[in-house]
Order: structure tokens, then sequence, then C-alpha cells
């Protein structure tokens, strides 16, 4: 760990990931701030789905087929977190422009400020790659009663109209923004949206405020889908007891959809985005995949022309994402269905991946 040698009433309980299916609920030293470093009191730390995939052991996190591993342990695990401000290192009040009782949020990445993608201004693009909750090396994650903000960081003041589950649905929500405007929607664009997580029913509304002609989302569960067709989705379709080609040609004049949003997680979302998509449409991919996904790339190139655009993170999204659920034009009803204490995290792991919840959040 890299926070400060624990003495007695210094520590704290964290969920603390060791290796894959080794997480556990520690005794840890509570950090201190250093020089421009600000310590939150953690309000609530959401599980998101790359949480469930690093746990259960995903190469893209641990390693493998050539991949470096990208998981530094041990290391306090979370990175959807929120907090109140209680402590303040030198500096920190004019670095980031908060005040001790403000509530507060950073962004994923810590950018080292220094490579090519920081100095040309892509700082999500940082070859040095520091995300919170996932690395020691610079900070934990939230997780915790307590996280050290760096002061790399990207701290974000929360107003305190929003609410726990709001505060704590910013950073989904500011993932689900880039991903929208990378699929640069138009006014007669026919949109699908595949996959009705927690952001993909985030991405549901911003792109319903992007108006494009369609709306359509797709997802195995029939919850979900209510859900999606409550926050304006046209048309919602399940794989399992729809044709799903088929009703997409029949929406588009047999052409198929422009925009295609991937946000399944799995193989099979890719392939059928493939399918549906138009020639010359934009294929987003968003999700984390646990392993390699194949797929024919003729397809792409020799047959449709598609323009595939990846969406990472969330650069320059977090004002947004705290403006419009402080509009209320973002909502985080039905989708925030879990409040667990830190105590019982193994019981949120599972909910995360089972039909009876959407997004799972801890409390500490």
């Amino acid at each position: 760990m890299t926070e400060t040698t624990a003495t007695p009433n210094t520590t704290m309980q964290a969920v603390v990931c060791h290796a894959p299916n080794d997480y556990r609920l520690e005794s840890v030293a509570r950090p201190t701030a250093g020089p421009g470093e600000v310590i939150l009191k953690i309000g609530a730390c959401g599980i998101c789905a790359s949480d469930v995939k690093c746990r259960g052991g995903a190469e893209m996190f641990w390693g493998g087929n050539g991949q470096p591993a990208w998981v530094k342990a041990p290391v306090v695990a979370g990175h959807e977190f929120f907090g109140e401000v209680i402590e303040m290192g030198a500096g920190a009040e004019e670095h980031f422009d908060v005040r001790v009782g403000d509530q507060a949020i950073a962004e994923q990445i810590v950018p080292c400020g220094k490579c090519r993608y920081c100095d040309s201004g892509h700082y999500w693009m940082c070859e040095v790659h520091n995300i919170l909750g996932f690395q020691h090396e610079v900070a934990e994650g939230g997780m915790a009663e307590y996280m050290r903000i760096p002061a790399k960081a990207r701290l974000h003041r929360i107003p305190e109209s929003l609410n726990l589950a709001q505060s704590a649905f910013i950073e989904p929500l500011a993932c689900g923004i880039h991903a929208v405007n990378r699929g640069d929607i138009q006014l007669d664009d026919t949109v699908v949206i595949a996959g009705a997580g927690p952001i993909g029913l985030a991405m549901v509304q911003v792109a319903l405020l992007k108006t494009p002609k369609q709306l359509i989302v797709i997802d195995m569960i029939d919850e979900r889908l209510a859900l999606a067709k409550r926050y304006g989705a046209d048309v919602v379709l399940n794989p399992s007891k729809d044709d799903v080609n088929a009703r997409v040609k029949e929406l588009t004049g047999g052409y198929g959809c422009d925009v295609y949003i991937e946000a399944t997680g799995a193989p099979s979302g890719v392939r059928q985005g493939l399918e549906i998509i138009r020639k010359l449409g934009r294929f987003v991919e968003f999700s984390v995949f646990g392993k390699e996904t194949t797929v024919d790339w003729s397809i792409i190139g020799d047959r449709k022309e598609l323009d595939v655009r990846g969406a990472h993170l969330s650069p320059h999204t977090f004002p947004v994402a705290i403006d419009l659920m402080a509009r209320g034009l973002v909502t985080t009803d039905g989708i925030v269905t879990h409040e667990l204490p830190l105590s019982e995290f193994e019981e949120g792991f599972r909910m995360a991946t089972a039909a009876e919840s959407i997004k799972v959040l801890l409390v500490p």
C-alpha cells in the first residue's frame, strides 16, 4: 500500500484487491494529505462492470496473450466514488478550487502531465495511465472510508442539490456522455444502443438529448428495456425474443442504423452491431471485454466502409455530467437499485452481475 504507515486511531476499513478472486475487507492506514492533495470522506462507491471483470481475472487487467498486467496489487479497489473534502494539503485549496466541507469527485485517471498525450491535451489517453482503484503507485481507490486525491488528479465540486445516488453516478454518466459524443449523432439518425446496463441507460438519456430520428435499445433483460423505454427509447428489442436484424432493417428502410454504440461487454454485441449497422455508419466501441473478441474485419472495410470509434473514460465530461444531473435532465431513478455497507462487498459484487440489480453502491 502507498499510504502512510498505520498508527493507533489512524486506520480505516477498505476493500483491498490482492489477486483475481482475492478481495478482502481489511484495516489499512488512513491516508493523510501531502502538498496539493485532498482527503475525501467517501460517501459511496459504485461497483463497475470493469471491477467485476477485474475480480474475475480478465486478461486485460491481469495480463495474458502478450498483454502486460494492468492491475498492480495490492490496491484498494473502486473508481466510481465521491466524497466530502475533510482535509487539504498545502496549496490544495487554490489548486483544486475546493474547500473543506465541499462534496467532490475525481476523474478515474491521474494524468502524468508529461507524455505526448498529456502534452497535447489528450490527458485521458496518458501513456503512464494511472487509474484510481487499479494501480497503487499514485493513489488507492474509493471502496474505503477515506481516500487521498493526488495533486495531479482532476477534481470537481458537486453541488449540494445532488443526493447520494446522483453523486455516485456522475462517473458512469460522464463515461456515457463521451461515448454518445463519439457517435456524432445527427437529427436524422437512427441510433442503436446495445446494452442497457447502468452506463447504457445513461447513454439512452444522453442520446435522447441529441434528438435523433429514432432511438433503439437492445438488451437481454426485459426490466432494463422497460427502463430504457421510460427514459425515451422509441423501440426496445430483446435478442432472445426478437429478430434484431430484421427489426432494425424494417425500421430503417432496409439499410440499418446510422450509429451503433456497443455497451454490452459481450462479443455477440460486436457481431450484432456489424450486422445491423448501415454502410458508412459510425460504430462506437465502449465496452471492456474480458478477453479478445474476434470479428470479420472485411465487413468493416470492404463491405461497409465503417467509421469505427473507440470511447475511453470521460474526457472533459465530468462538468457536463454534473450539470445534466443538477438540471434534472438525467435521472438515476431505477438505475441505482441497491446500497450496501462496505462490509457486504462480497454480496455487492454478486449482485452487480445479477439480473435483480442494475447499479450497486457500497456505502462506508
